[in-house]
């Protein structure tokens, strides 16, 4: 209630009290946050995972895209752009309408239909619509937005389908590996692995899940002398009660892991949290309001971070289950020491890349194209969920924090977080240069940050 006053609110600003005719329509970028946002509450209702939350994301930005694009001369179509993307027609003898309503409204109709709970963003929709109603909107205007938007939305949902994620339900179930030194399900929960088969969905902008393979994992050994070990011990030294406080505020403030459990004795309780995804967006959208975006820019921009981080989880994901690398948590239990715990909840795949470093240096490569690479901005995501703002001077300070938060939470070693980051940077300008964006810089220079 308190995000549908606050939008309300700002409509009225927008629209002003003495004119009200449909010609003075206009949106801000924070419109495209705001439906995002009831997005990432429903992914939290949900408990969606990190790679399917990217998803969701990515076809619900692409469909509020392809409206402007349309009506937009400098917002270049995706149709021959991303893999498989259709050529969509704009309806012919279209008026009386608005592109930025009908953007909103598409990206709505998009979530509302590919998110299990997705009916939920109805009232949303329906009180959003009343508050235009109120400002003085025509019924007509608001009639053929939402025509307009369902029709986009359906040929977004029909590309959707065609990605081949329906088909995962239809594979084999994951086994663990018996090999030592291969991943398994951890304590409390003993989850079964998330997305074992999300390289097989068609990326966006990538040749194939591979193409950014990463160098090996280090190798797997119990010798006290080898690198493996070395780095196990690190970790070891970085548990729940060995952190500093400022480690782990950043542990904290990075988590993003949207279903952790608190065991409380004889009670095991879920804590529900946003995704890596949803707090990158969550950067977007003050960026955009920051900088004072126009509605049409921050439609690209959310939808660029948002093909970034699909395409950043499919080619993470490749290399997840085919290294296959033991946590820490289990190494060091079953090597070191029993009573050992991490500071963060062991997520339930496998540890090598960091989906966190690979994913965030992805976003922080395209954000750092569309707002230099000295922007500062406050880091407001999480304070929602209790957690203090945190200052960063640019995107790529807090992508290499997010990388180095998962090491300080004892979740990953660090040759993870450090080629998570290589990973990330390679897929955030792919992106870039695939959608013809011009690189923020020049990759050399970029990865040696």
């Amino acid at each position: 209630m308190r995000r549908i006053l606050s939008f309300i609110f700002i409509l009225m600003l927008v629209f002003g009290c003495k004119e009200r005719e449909e010609q003075n329509l206009q949106f801000k970028s924070q419109h495209i946050s705001q439906v995002i946002s009831e997005m990432t509450d429903i992914m939290v209702n949900d408990v969606t995972n990190p790679p399917l939350a990217a998803r969701f994301f990515s076809y619900a930005t692409l469909a509020g895209y392809e409206v402007m694009s349309q009506n937009d001369s400098s917002r270049q179509s995706m149709y021959g752009v991303l893999n498989d993307y259709p050529k969509i027609e704009k309806p012919a003898g279209l008026s009386d309408y608005s592109p930025e309503l009908s953007a909103l409204l598409a990206m709505m109709e998009t979530a509302k239909k590919m998110q299990p709970s997705g009916a939920l963003l109805d009232a949303y929709e329906q009180k959003f619509l009343d508050s235009l109603r109120n400002a003085g909107v025509s019924e007509t205007v608001i009639t053929n937005s939402l025509s307009y938007a369902e029709g986009v939305s359906k040929e977004i949902l029909a590309y959707a389908k065609a990605d081949k994620y329906n088909r995962i339900s239809n594979y084999a179930r994951y086994t663990p590996s018996e090999e030592e030194g291969t991943w398994h399900p951890t304590p409390p929960g003993f989850f079964a692995p998330v997305e074992p088969y999300f390289n097989t969905v068609r990326s966006f902008t990538l040749d194939t899940c591979s193409q950014f393979q990463p160098i090996p994992p280090v190798a797997f050994s119990k010798d006290k002398g080898s690198e493996f070990y070395t780095m196990l011990q690190q970790c070891q030294q970085k548990g729940a009660e060995d952190l500093t406080e400022e480690e782990r505020t950043i542990a904290a403030f990075w988590d993003c892991n949207p279903f952790a459990l608190q065991d409380n004795g004889h009670l095991m309780v879920g804590m529900k949290k946003i995704s890596p995804g949803a707090h990158w967006l969550g950067i977007t959208g003050i960026a955009c309001q920051q900088a004072n975006k126009c509605f049409s820019e921050a439609m690209e921009i959310n939808t660029m971070v948002s093909v970034s981080l699909m395409d950043g989880f499919i080619s993470c994901w490749d290399e997840k289950f085919r290294s296959n690398r033991i946590r820490p948590e289990t190494a060091i239990r079953k090597f070191m020491d029993t009573s050992w715990k991490p500071f963060l909840q062991t997520p339930p795949f496998p540890e090598y890349l960091s989906g966190h470093s690979t994913i965030s240096s992805a976003s922080a490569v395209v954000l750092t194209h569309y707002f230099g690479d000295n922007f500062k901005y406050a880091d407001t995501v999480e304070v929602r969920y209790g957690l203090p703002a945190r200052e960063f001077e640019s995107f790529q300070q807090a992508a290499i924090e997010a990388g180095i938060s998962r090491f300080y939470g004892g979740i990953h070693f660090m040759d993870a977080i450090d080629n998570g980051r290589t990973q990330g940077l390679q897929v955030g300008e792919w992106v870039l240069r695939k959608t013809g964006k011009a690189a923020a810089v020049d990759k050399g220079a970029i990865v040696q940050k």
